[in-house]
């Protein structure tokens, strides 16, 4: 298994990574979800040792403006993905522990209904990174 993947139970999560912003600012994540298995998983959450929250958000178009709404669940249909990208479904990793570096790796676990959690590591790129 490689960095940027996970499993458990027919999760996966591939292409995985934090867009880090300087002063404070909170960082986006983005990666794809896969679900392998023969029923729906739902996120419902996710966290990270280096980080005091995370929250699951979609950024949404209403009159011309971007606004970032959080979530509380997103659905992953059996044999179905879901990809977290600029512009749409994104982790915001708020209050950082330490001082985050690019290049560097952050643990996230991401937590499904069901109680079923899969941990992935997180690449941080910089602030122009899409």
């Amino acid at each position: 298994m490689f960095a940027a993947s996970a499993w458990a139970a027919g999760i996966t999560v591939s292409g995985a990574w934090i867009r880090h912003l300087p002063a404070g600012v909170p960082a986006g994540g983005f990666f794809t979800v896969h679900n392998q298995g023969r029923q729906a998983a739902a996120l419902v959450g996710a966290s990270s040792p280096a980080y005091g929250t995370v929250m699951i958000h979609q950024t949404i178009e209403k009159g011309g403006m971007s606004m970032m709404m959080p979530v509380d669940k997103i659905e992953v249909p059996a044999g179905g993905k879901v990809t977290f990208r600029p512009g749409g479904y994104h982790l915001m990793f708020m209050q950082a522990k330490h001082d985050i570096k690019v290049g560097s790796k952050v643990p996230v676990t991401l937590e499904f209904s069901g109680g079923q959690k899969v941990s992935a590591q997180f690449k941080v790129r910089g602030p122009t990174a899409r």
